[in-house]
């Protein structure tokens, strides 16, 4: 398999799509949050995932600083899309205001009748619409009762259950007993991982949430992502494994200097594309990485406003925070290389599972890990981490040789047919640049910890396809 340079056909956002509105957005936070609060809900929500991070222990600085901006940048960009979404909220309420029609109602005062319809809505949710009318009494007493004119609105959920059996995993990767056949022996004392339960409990309260104030639902798709996490042991070795079976979203991050100087203008300057994963290693040369050259320059087009007299105090307010974020990010990328996920094979892993250190199953950024799928495996490492809500990413590299038509909006796989192990704990103590047939090597020593594979099966072989200076 080979790659033309820079083939990715878009950046997938991890930021908004577009600038927001700061006009509108500072009207709106003015009107229904007030304009003083306007940045402390973010810092708070930073400092409290932050100080749990720093709870979690037993991580050196440099993991905890990864993972400290991978919450940084989710929570970031989840408070700027509230934001967008009231904005948007307002300016429809505004137009349904200015362009009301005056209508005489018609009520059938003679029955107490129900009528509604069953609508698939968009994310997948069906939804059953019903409006129920009764009788009453005088207008001026219904008008001031609290159970005369209310809406009710209840979302059901079923909670699955995890895949335990060699049968139940087969569903998900058939013949995987074959691949390895000491499966059934190691699923005998197996146990399903807390983080299913948790990873469950995320989307639930992410769903009570946005439900409660009419926001827009996590989708069917994404709620039913993660088909079983299991823990492993071989009683033999002690070799542990994490086993998950999910689908395949796409991560498109990552940059490094070393071994790509060079990056398309659409990628340098794009807003949304992030320069960093959560694996990272000490710059190898003295060759700069070349998404500093966007984030400088969107540091000049800050400054830029903030001398306008006309920015207003809250946009200013935002764009001094975001100078700091960008330079905090320049220093890193001046002194770091990281991951490429158009080139290097790897996989996300949810924040909350990294930094699970009482866990002795818990990935950590770094392991080694053995992509399943369509009797193929995949070697590769944990090598960034994502939403506490959902399961299943890999890098564009990883996505495309399991589907060539993969793109950072176009999964290689959406059904529940991938299986994902990782060892835990098996990471290299020192890091530096991807070596893929070390990581090969070193996938097929742990494999054989566990049983070795069946035969006729053996790991893919990466080829470099990093462009050559």
């Amino acid at each position: 398999m080979s790659y033309n340079q820079h083939q990715i056909e878009g950046v997938k956002s991890r930021q908004p799509q577009a600038k927001p509105p700061w006009g509108w957005i500072t009207l709106i936070v003015a009107m229904l949050l007030g304009t003083t609060v306007l940045f402390s809900p973010l810092a708070g929500k930073i400092k409290s995932a932050l100080l749990s991070l720093r709870a979690s222990g037993n991580m050196s600085m440099q993991d905890e600083a990864d993972l400290e901006r991978q919450v940084e940048d989710r929570l970031r960009v989840e408070m700027e899309e509230e934001l967008a979404q009231k904005m948007r909220e307002y300016k429809a309420s505004k137009a349904k205001q200015e362009n009301r029609e005056v209508v005489t109602p018609r009520v059938d005062a003679s029955t107490s009748s129900t009528g509604g319809n069953v609508k698939m809505l968009a994310n997948g949710i069906p939804f059953e619409a019903k409006v129920v009318v009764d009788v009453g009494v005088e207008a001026s007493r219904e008008r001031l009762a609290a159970e005369s004119y209310k809406a009710e609105y209840v979302l059901r959920v079923k909670i699955p259950r995890a895949a335990q059996t060699v049968a139940e995993l087969n569903q998900a990767t058939p013949g995987l007993e074959k691949i390895f056949p000491k499966l059934a022996q190691l699923l005998e004392k197996s146990e399903v991982s807390p983080h299913f339960t948790k990873l469950y409990e995320n989307k639930i309260a992410r769903i009570k949430q946005d439900a409660t104030q009419l926001n827009e639902l996590l989708s069917k798709h994404n709620f039913y992502d993660v088909e079983t996490i299991l823990h492993l042991r071989d009683s033999q070795t002690s070799r542990r494994v994490f086993l998950l079976q999910s689908e395949m979203d796409v991560v498109s991050d990552g940059s490094d200097g070393d071994r790509l100087a060079t990056m398309p203008a659409s990628i340098v300057e794009s807003a949304n594309y992030q320069p960093f994963t959560s694996y990272g290693w000490k710059k190898q040369t003295a060759t700069p990485n070349p998404m500093v050259t966007g984030w400088e320059k969107r540091i000049g087009n800050a400054n830029v406003e903030l001398a306008d007299p006309a920015t207003s105090a809250v946009r200013k307010a935002w764009l001094r925070d975001r100078i700091e974020y960008l330079k905090r990010g320049i220093a890193d990328m001046k002194a770091r290389s990281f991951l490429v996920a158009e080139y290097d094979p790897f996989i996300v892993i949810p924040v909350h599972l990294l930094t699970a250190t009482n866990d002795n199953y818990a990935p950590r950024v770094g392991d080694y890990a053995v992509v399943i799928y369509d009797q193929k495996l995949y070697p590769c490492i944990v090598g960034d981490g994502g939403p506490t809500f959902k399961a299943g990413e890999a890098s564009l590299r990883m996505a495309k040789q399991l589907n060539a038509r993969a793109t950072p909006y176009n999964r290689p796989v959406s059904d529940l047919k991938v299986t994902y192990l990782v060892f835990p704990n098996s990471r290299d103590t020192e890091r530096g640049p991807p070596d893929y047939e070390k990581w090969r090597k070193r996938c097929g020593e742990l494999l054989i910890e566990i049983g070795g594979l069946g035969e006729g099966h053996t790991l893919h072989v990466w080829e470099n396809t990093f462009p050559q200076p």
